[in-house]
């Protein structure tokens, strides 16, 4: 279990809230993820720093964000807190809900291959 005790104050009821009310598409993915990844940790709604991540595997240091149409909007934040987790030592994969709802298999497919080593470091 992580140590949220340096997080800012409200940030783990906020991920909480998150998690009750996720998307059809967080909701979609997170089932996905679950099913085809089984062997794979991930958590959902994680708070980490001054963000929530939508999607986050510790040992993979792999952030997955599913952003809506407000994301469109919201350009220079999301910039933001991909250096954060850049920071960090994550990678960022970013998809859109049409895509996780029109091409959830695909979308894992990305993931899975964004988790296995590369030929080169095997």
């Amino acid at each position: 279990m992580r140590n949220y005790r340096d997080l800012p104050s409200g940030a783990v009821d906020q991920a909480r809230a998150l998690r009750r009310n996720a998307t059809e598409a967080e909701k979609r993915l997170w089932r996905a993820l679950r099913e085809q990844l089984p062997t794979v940790k991930f958590r959902r709604q994680v708070p980490h720093g001054a963000y929530v991540a939508d999607f986050l595997c510790f040992s993979g240091k792999l952030v997955v964000e599913v952003d809506g149409a407000s994301h469109a909007e919201s350009a220079e934040q999301d910039a933001v807190r991909t250096r954060y987790f850049e920071t960090q030592g994550y990678q960022i994969l970013r998809f859109w809900n049409h895509e996780v709802m029109e091409n959830t298999e695909g979308v894992v497919a990305v993931i899975a291959a964004r988790l296995s080593p590369s030929p080169s470091h095997a």
